[in-house]
């Protein structure tokens, strides 16, 4: 197996969505040659100024987060602004999403650090 080496990520000015799929993609180790999907060799990845990132048009203000609570009108609602106060976890939201749901998902996403 081959070693972890540690990748830095510049959010400046990035749009969440674009800089989770380059996150999720280091985190599986999709770029590697020795890539499969049963293993887990992807990179640690430190992401940098992650509270400049950017949402593009109307988004802060029109787009909103949901989860469910699996209860009888247990559906929440979070709007982008108010996620925009811990922008890390917003990030790590988006990755979450985007890494396949399977036992080494944990562990993948336990390799994000924010700066």
């Amino acid at each position: 197996m081959s070693k972890r080496k540690a990748v830095e990520i510049d959010a400046t000015g990035m749009a969440p969505g674009r800089l989770a799929t380059q996150i999720a993609a280091l985190l599986m180790g999709k770029g590697k040659v020795t890539y499969v999907p049963y293993k887990d060799m992807g990179d640690k990845v430190v992401v940098k100024n992650v509270k400049y990132i950017k949402f593009t048009g109307k988004k802060l203000d029109q787009k909103v987060y949901y989860h469910h609570s699996n209860y009888p009108g247990g559906l929440k609602e979070v709007p982008a602004k108010k996620m925009m106060e811990k922008p890390d976890k917003l990030v790590l939201h988006a990755v979450a999403r985007m890494i396949p749901k399977n036992k080494l998902r944990t562990d993948r996403l336990r390799r994000v650090s924010f700066k």
